[in-house]
């Protein structure tokens, strides 16, 4: 029997690409898992549908993670539902979208992301894990340049991850540990296909450079990897190297 089965699991941003597969890969090896959704309800309970045909154990909870109380709300509604939250996978984030208010990207990568963890931390028995899904556009932004349409968000997700790591010494008093994945460009994602939009040949050479990019489905398996992966809380995981970062 899996480590994970009868474990609780909630996955922002989760109704598509990384996050919906990563929330299948979990579910087969037997944890409860919630979907989270910003808006998009039908495509989260098709999640939840392709879970429980499986034999999994699934909800779906609308929640915008830069509202508290949908935060709240969503931390709470897997505790009703399942007894309580043993993994956070912080995988939502954004902030090249039009019409958001002011600063959306540091509210959303930095500020919203802190607050879901202590959120959820209040939940979280001794042994529970946060994971913090990033980039490495993001995660070496201050040594390393990235597009410049790319740039506020890669900023905001960097200062989300330094938040997120000066919080450790507050986890490590209930037990919990922090882990951060990185990745380079995925194959198949919004952003990299919008960047490879603007500026065309991107994808190409980021892919020449660092020999290889992962794809959705090879990334979330990482990324579900280290929701269990014996490594001590603070650690950064690297997938694929780093590349054209690491001097």
């Amino acid at each position: 029997m899996s480590e994970l089965h009868g474990k609780t699991i909630i996955i922002t941003g989760s109704s598509r690409g990384v996050g919906a597969d990563t929330a299948q890969i979990l579910a087969e090896q037997g944890a409860n898992i919630v979907i989270n959704y910003r808006s998009k309800a039908p495509r989260a309970e098709k999640i939840v549908a392709a879970i429980e045909e499986k034999g999994g154990k699934a909800i779906a909870v609308g929640a915008d993670i830069t509202n508290e109380d949908d935060a709240r709300n969503l931390v709470d509604t897997a505790v009703q539902e399942f007894g309580g939250v043993d993994y956070l996978i912080l995988n939502a984030s954004g902030g090249m979208e039009k019409g958001m208010v002011e600063d959306y990207a540091m509210i959303l990568n930095r500020d919203s992301q802190l607050r879901l963890a202590r959120l959820t931390a209040e939940h979280m028995p001794e042994g529970s894990r946060i994971v913090f899904v990033t980039s490495h556009q993001a995660h070496f932004i201050r040594e390393v340049e990235t597009m410049e349409e790319y740039t506020p968000v890669a900023l905001s997700k960097r200062a989300g991850e330094d938040a997120l790591l000066e919080e450790i010494p507050a986890l490590q008093e209930k037990g919990i540990s922090l882990v951060v994945i990185s990745a380079d460009m995925i194959e198949g994602t919004v952003t990299a296909s919008l960047l490879n939009r603007l500026h065309p040949g991107a994808l190409e050479a980021r892919r020449e450079e660092a020999g290889k990019l992962y794809t959705v489905n090879e990334f979330a398996h990482e990324v579900a990897k280290m929701v269990t992966a014996d490594v001590e809380t603070g650690h950064t995981e690297l997938v694929g190297g780093g590349a054209g970062f690491i001097k």
